[in-house]
């Protein structure tokens, strides 16, 4: 089996590409060429930018891939683009898709009005009735992380176009907030940062302390991707994928607090009594637990990373590879200080 990786040396690609070799597959990438390759020399690479992919459509035919796994589809006009270079020529294209399309993110979010979600989000759940989640201020910051995403960034758009084609089956993979080294996002920095800093105290809303949302860690993610993109079951099929047991904010830090080796204390404020800088702007009794049992029961999906190695092995590259930029408003720790020490009196 033939495989293209679009977005092979991000955050995700390289063990999706890494997890395809393991399974004997063939595999090419294709990337804007700015990232330093860490995939193995047998691999072939492809470079253009993906919102003008038409521009690399003889290279990616001369490949003939029998898959196309796209890791970083951003719009409906996106898709379009490359299954139309594949079309006839590939049994199958697998989008990336994320769990942001559930019409709970917009009530989250505040985009939608009415009743709360029902949990766990399934694969059945309502998806949002608007369109685009992010702002275009929103977006243009994404883009300076992300380049690959355009103004269009919508990913219900993406599963529509992937999942409609009468030629070319299509498979799509719903993921969660992803953690692991090379995390673009940071996710657990903001909390290690103070965890290092061994700040006396970390503080929460109690709203949001309580708050779960759907996490998995970025090897076990690539793995689910590859082999829904070599499983013929997975053909036409929309899978969840996050880890088992769905986490508190507050249960999560305190795993974190664990790796970490830190022993302060948890301080959780009631809504009313919260400093600004503690508030949150979503609403946040729409939480967004997700059911991952399809794709463990028709795939035998399986993590290969238990959960405490994968926060010890993301806490060590969090601690070797800061951001280069780091929000002070974010540390404000004076500000801190002086509400923790009116809250205890």
């Amino acid at each position: 089996m033939r495989v293209l990786v679009i977005g092979g040396t991000g955050f995700i690609g390289p063990w999706v590409v890494t997890d395809l070799i393991r399974r004997d597959k063939e595999v090419a990438v294709f990337h804007r060429g700015s990232t330093a390759s860490v995939l193995p020399s047998s691999v072939p690479h492809i470079t253009g930018d993906r919102r003008a992919i038409a521009d690399a459509a003889a290279q990616i035919r001369a490949f003939k891939p029998d898959v196309v796994i796209d890791v970083i589809l951003s719009s409906g006009m996106q898709a379009r683009d490359i299954m139309s270079i594949v079309r006839g020529m590939a049994q199958r294209i697998v989008a990336v898709s994320s769990i942001d399309v559930y019409r709970a993110c917009a009530v989250f979010h505040g985009l939608e009005r009415g009743p709360l979600e029902p949990l766990p989000l399934t694969e059945e759940s309502p998806v949002r009735s608007q369109g685009q989640t992010y702002s275009r201020e929103q977006i243009s910051r994404l883009q300076q992380v992300f380049g690959w995403l355009d103004d269009e960034y919508d990913k219900i758009p993406v599963e529509r176009e992937v999942l409609s084609d009468p030629e070319l089956p299509g498979t799509v993979l719903r993921l969660p907030m992803v953690y692991g080294p090379g995390d673009p996002l940071h996710r657990c920095f903001p909390l290690l940062k103070r965890m290092d800093d061994r700040r006396p105290a970390i503080l929460f809303e109690e709203k949001a302390a309580l708050w779960r949302g759907p996490r998995a860690y970025v090897e076990n993610v690539a793995a689910s991707i590859s082999l829904a993109a070599t499983s013929e079951r997975a053909s036409g099929r929309v899978y969840n994928v996050a880890e088992s047991k769905c986490l508190s904010e507050l249960e999560w830090a305190r795993k974190i607090a664990k790796a970490a080796d830190w022993h302060g204390e948890f301080v959780t404020v009631p809504g009313e009594r919260a400093p600004a800088f503690l508030k949150n702007p979503g609403n946040m009794d729409q939480h967004w637990v997700a059911d991952s049992s399809r794709i463990r029961n028709e795939l035998d999906y399986r993590e290969l990373i238990d959960p405490h190695e994968a926060i010890e092995w993301t806490l060590a590259w969090e601690r070797s590879h800061p951001p280069s930029q780091i929000d002070a408003r974010q540390f404000d720790y004076a500000a801190e200080d002086a509400f923790l020490g009116g809250f205890h009196h």
